[in-house]
C-alpha cells in the first residue's frame, strides 16, 4: 500500500485561504452594492440618448441601440436649461465660496484663539444643526422681501453664505493640527492671518475639499428656496427648470431623464475632481474632538 502524505497543514496556508476568502466575500458584496446603486443612473443615461418609441418598447434594451442626441437637445432648448444652469452656477459658487471661507475663519477662532464663552458660543453653533431649514424659511423670506432681494442673486445666497456644520467639519480638523504649530509661529513673530494661509489651510486642505463638495452639492440641488423667492422665471434654477420640464412633457419620459443628466454633468465632475480630498476629508480629525 502506498504511503499516505499526512503532514499537516501549516497555518500560514490556512490563513491565507481565509484572507483571500474574504477579500472574494468583499469584492462580491461591493460588487453587488455597485451594481444595485449604478443601475438606475444607467437607466437614466441610456433613457436620454434613446427616442420616445425606444424607451417604451418591452422589455427594451439595456444597450441601446442606435443612440440620438436629439433627446438632450430638445430638452436643452424646450426647457430653457442653458439660462436655469447660469443661475444655478452662479448661486453654487458664490454660496460655496462664502462657506469655505467663513468656515475657515470660524473653525481656526475655535480653535487656536481663547475668547470668552468660547465654548458656549460653540454649542450655539452646532444647535442651530438641529434646526431644519424648513423652520427658517419663512423668516428668511420676510427678511428677504424686506431688502427688496426677491427675484435677484442675493436673495438666492445671503441665508447660506455661512454654515455650522462647515465650521464644526473644520474645527475638527484644525484641532488634528500639533499645536505646537502655532507656539513656534507665534515664536517667529507670525500673525494669525499668515498662520492660517500658509499653515493651517495646506495641512487642513482636505477637509476643506470635502467641505467644497459638501456645500456644492447642497447649494446646486437646492429646490424650495429658489421657488419660494423667484417669480421671474429668468432667475430660476435648474433645479426648478427640471421639474417644469417633467410636468410639460408627462408623455415623454426620456425628455424628462436628458434634462436630469444635462444637470447631474456638474455635479459628476466636481466629485471626480475632488474625490481624493473628500475622502481624506471625512476621516481627517476623527479620532480626536
Amino acid at each position: 500500500m502506498a504511503d499516505v502524505d499526512v503532514r499537516p497543514i501549516h497555518p500560514d496556508a490556512v490563513s491565507a485561504r481565509r484572507r483571500q476568502s474574504r477579500r472574494a466575500g468583499r469584492y462580491a458584496v461591493l460588487g453587488l452594492t455597485s451594481a444595485v446603486i449604478l443601475f438606475p443612473v444607467w437607466v437614466t443615461l441610456s433613457g436620454a440618448i434613446q427616442s420616445y418609441d425606444q424607451v417604451l418598447d418591452y422589455p427594451g434594451s439595456l444597450l441601446p441601440w442606435p443612440l440620438t442626441l436629439d433627446v438632450l437637445r430638445n430638452a436643452w432648448t424646450s426647457a430653457n436649461l442653458d439660462r436655469y444652469l447660469i443661475n444655478s452656477a452662479i448661486m453654487t459658487v458664490v454660496i460655496t465660496a462664502a462657506q469655505v471661507i467663513t468656515s475657515v475663519l470660524a473653525a481656526y477662532a475655535f480653535t487656536f484663539l481663547r475668547f470668552p464663552f468660547q465654548r458656549t458660543l460653540f454649542v450655539v453653533f452646532l444647535g442651530t444643526l438641529m434646526v431644519p431649514g424648513e423652520v427658517t424659511i419663512v423668516a428668511n423670506f420676510q427678511t428677504i422681501r424686506a431688502l427688496g432681494w426677491l427675484d435677484s442673486y442675493q436673495g438666492l445666497v445671503a441665508p447660506f453664505l455661512a454654515t455650522a456644520f462647515g465650521t464644526f467639519l473644520l474645527r475638527q480638523a484644525f484641532l488634528a493640527l500639533p499645536k505646537e504649530l502655532r507656539e513656534a509661529a507665534e515664536m517667529d513673530g507670525m500673525s494669525h492671518l499668515r498662520f492660517l494661509w500658509d499653515v493651517v489651510v495646506p495641512l487642513a486642505r482636505p477637509a476643506i475639499g470635502a467641505l467644497t463638495v459638501f456645500a456644492f452639492l447642497s447649494s446646486w440641488n437646492q429646490y424650495l428656496w429658489p421657488l419660494v423667492i423667484t417669480n421671474d422665471p429668468d432667475m430660476r434654477t435648474v433645479q426648478i427648470g427640471l421639474r417644469s420640464l417633467a410636468s410639460s412633457n408627462l408623455g415623454e419620459l426620456n425628455l424628462t431623464m436628458a434634462g436630469t443628466v444635462i444637470a447631474a454633468i456638474p455635479i459628476v465632475v466636481i466629485l471626480l475632481v475632488f474625490q481624493r480630498q473628500l475622502i481624506r476629508g471625512l476621516t481627517a480629525g476623527a479620532v480626536k474632538g
